[in-house]
Parts: structure tokens; sequence; C-alpha cells
């Protein structure tokens, strides 16, 4: 069973929300987050990434930095810029990118749900940016970035979001990116209840992208059950800011990867190595992945096409015969030198959105020696491995379109 709730939820005024909603503080660097909000005293950049505020030099994770962000949230709120909704609601948000649409719930969910692994994980957090996170939900006092979740498309959930995004939306702009948001609020309690109910129904949620987010609104609600060993599980730290949609209305993108050095080794004997694990095929131009177990390979400035061979994985393992992983098991651990990616400073990753134009870019600026493309992995595979209880490697998937920050916020 799981639950959701309503809330009483924070927002810009409507005719400001295209101003203040920004992109999510983790696909932004601070100079990129500081250049886009340096005209636009309202993006909610000031909120989620704070340090722009500050000295160039200031450490991100310092005191002052998370100080700067709730004395933003609240300058907004109280010059009226961001308002709270009266009566407790749910929020029906959707997204439109080049023809593609995604629709879901804006709501609370339960940390209990989380903790009890009823809402599903398929990646494991790094501990300096859960750290962060729950750093900046405990001095807020708000959770400011909602988790993005899915569940297993559900007719009668599913209608519910037709119902409902068939009125006039009280939100619609297209964002500098020409990605639509469109954001409807629906107070109705016959409705919210039918909703409500829904859920109850449902066995699981998945976390799509939000694993810092999730894990932090756990440790903010465990520290203050500490603090509070009379709570009753009502209080609004006992929940979190997410947003549900049905899993077949998803897009996964690829992840890619690029490495600074060929850990010593000549061109020629890399390639060599690479010939013992792969079908190498040379291309004249841009290589397209379009099916599992091929990658595209750029290095001095020509792409090649690298296909598996048998035997280099196994295919009745869910987590061995991922493309992620046969490319670390194969190529970057053994060839490069690479043993774990969330650490190693000499492996950088792409998101697919970037195209292979980046890749190029990089590559051929020197600070990289070769770059991999690889097939995005599948929502149902990222099912079957949470559903499994398994993990996948660092990096495994990049959604597309992102979720804007600033939509709707929650007080705790």
């Amino acid at each position: 069973m799981i639950t959701i709730k309503p809330f009483r939820g924070l927002r810009p005024k409507e005719d400001l929300a295209e101003k203040v909603a920004s992109p999510p503080y983790d696909v932004l660097s601070s100079d990129e987050a500081r250049q886009m909000a340096q005209i636009n005293p309202i993006s909610f950049l000031h909120v989620n990434k704070p340090e722009i505020d500050l000295p160039e030099d200031t450490d991100p994770y310092s005191e002052i930095v998370y100080q700067k962000g709730r004395e933003n949230l609240y300058r907004f709120i109280n010059e009226g810029t961001l308002v709270q909704d009266e009566k407790e609601s749910l929020y029906i948000y959707r997204l439109t990118w080049k023809g593609h649409v995604q629709t879901g719930y804006f709501c609370l969910s339960a940390v209990d749900d989380y903790d009890a692994g009823r809402i599903k994980k398929h990646e494991l957090t790094r501990a300096d940016k859960e750290m962060d996170r729950t750093k900046l939900i405990d001095v807020m006092n708000a959770q400011v970035g909602p988790v993005f979740l899915l569940y297993q498309a559900n007719q009668a959930l599913d209608s519910h979001l037709e119902k409902a995004s068939a009125e006039k939306p009280n939100v619609d702009f297209i964002a500098e990116d020409n990605v639509r948001h469109q954001l409807w609020v629906v107070q109705d309690e016959k409705e919210i209840k039918e909703i409500v109910e829904g859920f109850k129904s449902l066995d699981a949620t998945f976390i799509a992208d939000g694993h810092h987010r999730s894990a932090s609104a756990s440790n903010v609600c465990k520290q203050r059950r500490q603090k509070h060993p009379d709570y009753t599980g009502d209080e609004s730290f006992n929940y979190f800011l997410s947003v549900i949609f049905p899993h077949n209305q998803l897009k996964i993108l690829p992840y890619n990867r690029v490495v600074t050095d060929l850990n010593g080794l000549s061109t020629k004997e890399f390639f060599d190595k690479i010939k013992e694990k792969f079908n190498v095929q040379f291309f004249d131009d841009s290589v397209e992945i379009s099916a599992e177990k091929n990658f595209g390979m750029f290095i001095d400035g020509r792409w090649f096409k690298l296909t598996a061979k048998d035997g280099t994985f196994n295919s009745k393992d869910i987590l061995d015969s991922l493309d992620v992983n046969i490319l670390m098991k194969n190529v970057l651990e053994p060839i490069l030198g690479i043993h774990d990616p969330r650490t190693d400073k000499r492996i950088d990753f792409i998101g697919g959105i970037r195209g292979n134009e980046e890749l190029e870019r990089l590559v051929n600026s020197g600070k990289f020696k070769v770059a991999f493309s690889l097939f995005p992995t599948s929502v149902q595979t990222l099912i079957q491995v949470a559903d499994n209880n398994l993990i996948m490697p660092p990096k495994s998937t990049w959604f597309e379109p992102k979720l804007r920050s600033g939509m709707v916020s929650y007080l705790l």
C-alpha cells in the first residue's frame, strides 16, 4: 500500500511562475546557475543553489550557503512572489517536449514507505550530496525540490490525470529549453480522496530521479523524530515532496561517458584490448546507437561502433547484462583502470540530451581522450532492477524532460 497526501503547496503567483521556476539544482554548475539567474532576481536558483549569491570562492557546503537559501526563500514569501495555498491540494503536472507528453501527480509521499522499501531505489547515494540536501531541508525547514517517482500505469489513476488535465491549467508556459510546463490545482475533496485511495492499491512506487532528495528527507525525518519522541506520524516531516508519473509516459535518454586518458596505453594497444571483447566497426560520421549491447566510441577524431561479443556478459543476470555494466566490466575497469566511477576523477558523465556533438567537443578539446555513447536503459529494466532490490551502476539513467524546481514547494 502506497500512502500519498495532499498539502498546502507553496508556489509562485501564477503570472510569475515562468520567471520563478528553474532547472533542478543538480543539472547546472554553480557558474551556469549564476549566469542564468544574474538578470532574474526571482529565479528559484536563488533558493536551491544559493551559493550563486555569495562570493565565487564560497564552499558550497558551508553553513552560510544554507542560511542564504533560507533567507532567499522567506524573502520570496514575504515579498509575495511565493504564496501558500489555503486549502490542501493535489497538483497535476504536465511536461511536453518534442512531441513527448508526460503527466503526473504532485503530492506528498510517506517517508515510512521509503524506509520500508515500498518506494524502491535503483541507485546508491553519495555521502556528500546526501549531507548537502539534508542540511538544506533542515535549515530551510522546507523541501524545495521534488523527488521524481513513477508508478506502473494504472487505469484508475491514469483516468484521474486525464480528467483533471482536461480543464484549463492554472499555470502554462514554455521555458527557455522549449519544454512546456502546465500545472492544475486539484482541491475537490472527493477527487482527492479517490486519488489517495487509488495509490493505496499499489504495492510500490519507484524512484526515477531524486535518490539524494528522498534519502535526505528520510534523514531529516529521523532527526526530528528523535527530537520529538511523542510524534504521531502526521507531522509534516514524515512526508516528502514528489511528482509521480505513470511508467509508460516516461522517456529515458542515454547517460554517456568520457575518460581523460588511456591509462598509459598507446592508441594501438588500447584498440588491441578493445578487440578482445568487442567487434569494432569504423564510421565516417557520428554513430547513433539503436540497440542494446552496442556502443559508440569517439577517439582521435573518429567514431567507432563497438558490439559486445558473446561471453562478455551473462544474459541471464539482470545487472551483468546492463550496457553500463558491460562497458564497465570490459573497458572502463580492466583496460582504463577506473575501479570506482563514483569517485574516480578521470571519468565524467554526459546526459544524452547534449548529444554526440558534446562528446566530440569534449574529446577534441583535449580535456578527454575517449568518449563512449550508450543505448538508453529502459523503464521496464529500471523497474525490474528495483523490484529485485538490486542497484544499478551510477549514472545509468537520464530522464528528460527535467522537472522544474519552484513549481510547488513544501513547507515543514
